[in-house]
């Protein structure tokens, strides 16, 4: 494998650095803390042609590989958790589906607007009583007079009720034996409702929200691919989603080591910035080490894909790692703030509260491991 990146890869990782830190930096602050969503942002990223990178450009995509879709992940998140879940749900949960199992109307229809960040998509999988168990999906859509009559309850989905969101794409179960399928619910159906956005720890400028089904329907050509294939639709997406989690770890934890190293150059203690210290260098030095290593990792598992090979698990690898170590540099990187870095006007503190997700959302750590155990073939 060849780890150096081409021209286009650095001018895209180049471009959403500059976006990031020109454009996000100076608003994240005041979206986490009033828990507003970046309605402009997204704006800005669709005119950049940043909200369907890995899709291709007769749909209205920007032609990229995943790699590219998980540098744009890395840098946005090195600045802003809520932006970068905004634009990754939205592509790899939201878009994605559409684009891997959707019927060519269903493309011809949904892609442009998505891919151009007019509208945003949300992916009901996660209820009450089925979230690391997926495949106990109680929400039931049943066939009736050409249309599907839905009713059940999703939870914790992110982009399903903010002003641009096109629609949703649920699990239901759609006849005995557990026949699962995957249903486009648009927004402003009767019988769709979207409840009230979560008090969240973190991720505050996002939208996170339950949503109800009672008596829904829509058309029977709602429906997203085969009939009965909707387990493993949905497996694939989150493998594929797996990667820009992975990438939202990395970007995470190399932003709160920018934040950290800043911070310890200009802090004097004792007659001399604390950078000086061995401690402190001892803790930055593991901790560019780490984040270089599972930066490789999400490339791999990129490249993986990219090369049509299979990718499942190193993408669970990559998450289980990247989670983790976005956890320990935000909570180096507070220690290293010491009583500022337990103050909201610095972004560690941020930082701190958005990173315990990533070892939950997107299947948790416990998933990931039996997956990897799974492919050991213990």
């Amino acid at each position: 494998m060849e780890f150096e990146l081409s021209d286009d890869h650095r001018l895209l990782r180049d471009t959403v650095r500059e976006f990031a830190q020109q454009e996000v930096r100076p608003v994240a602050e005041e979206l986490d803390r009033t828990k507003s969503f970046p309605y402009d942002i997204v704006a800005r990223l669709g005119a950049l042609d940043l909200m369907g990178i890995p899709f291709p450009e007769e749909y209205g995509g920007g032609g990229g590989d995943t790699l590219a879709y998980a540098l744009a992940v890395e840098e946005l998140t090195r600045v802003d958790s809520s932006v970068a879940i905004t634009m990754c749900a939205h592509t790899s949960l939201g878009t994605q589906p559409i684009y891997l199992f959707g019927s060519e109307a269903q493309k011809r229809e949904w892609l442009p607007l998505l891919c151009s960040g007019q509208r945003l998509a949300a992916f009901g999988l996660t209820e009450p009583e089925a979230g690391s168990d997926a495949g106990n999906t109680q929400t039931r859509a049943e066939l009736d007079d050409a249309e599907w009559l839905i009713n059940g309850a999703k939870q914790f989905i992110t982009n399903a009720g903010t002003e641009l969101t096109a629609f949703v794409t649920i699990t239901a179960v759609t006849g005995g034996g557990r026949e699962i399928s995957n249903i486009l619910v648009e927004n402003g159906t009767p019988g769709y409702e979207q409840g009230t956005p979560y008090r969240k720890m973190g991720w505050n400028a996002s939208d996170t929200r339950p949503l109800a089904f009672t008596d829904c329907r829509v058309p029977e050509a709602n429906l997203v691919g085969r009939r009965g294939a909707g387990l493993r639709q949905f497996l694939q997406v989150l493998d594929i989603g797996r990667i820009g989690v992975a990438a939202m770890g990395v970007g995470l934890a190399q932003g709160a080591l920018d934040e950290a190293l800043a911070y310890a150059k200009q802090r004097r203690a004792f007659g001399h910035s604390i950078s000086r210290f061995q401690i402190i260098q001892a803790k930055l030095a593991d901790l560019t080490t780490e984040i270089e290593a599972a930066r490789l990792l999400v490339h791999k598992a990129a490249w993986l894909k990219d090369s049509g090979r299979n990718f499942s698990l190193l993408a669970a690898q990559a998450k289980l790692k990247t989670g983790r170590l976005a956890v320990r540099a935000a909570e180096e990187a507070v220690q290293i703030h010491g009583g500022y870095g337990y103050v909201e006007e610095y972004p560690v503190c941020r930082f701190y509260r958005d990173a315990k997700i990533l070892t939950i959302g997107e299947g948790t750590d416990e998933v990931q491991q039996m997956v990897i155990a799974r492919a050991l073939g213990t």
